[in-house]
């Protein structure tokens, strides 16, 4: 069940593009893993710019869709790889 879970993530996510090449997240590589446990699913994003200024936007944009995907009620998006991903996790998991 779980890994049909994941696979309605990748598919809920995969329409998110990075806004700067007109590219899927997924296809990009940004997404880097997607676990599920229970109903919680744990989304790991790293992106091709330790500086991207769009990671926030997508990070939360990853959110709300795994969110919405049905046997999900929470999703946890990590940030890896940015000079501020302490704080974009902290403000995106609230």
């Amino acid at each position: 069940m779980s890994e049909d879970l994941v696979n309605d993530i990748k598919d809920a996510i995969t329409p998110i593009n990075d806004p700067h090449m007109g590219i899927s997240i997924v296809d990009m590589g940004i997404v880097q893993n997607i676990t599920v446990d229970g109903d919680q699913a744990e989304i790991t994003l790293k992106p091709t710019n330790p500086g991207c200024m769009s990671i926030t936007r997508i990070a939360a944009d990853a959110k709300i869709r795994a969110e919405k995907v049905e046997g999900i009620e929470k999703a946890i998006i990590t940030v890896e790889g940015h000079a501020m991903a302490e704080s974009i996790n902290e403000m995106i998991n609230r």
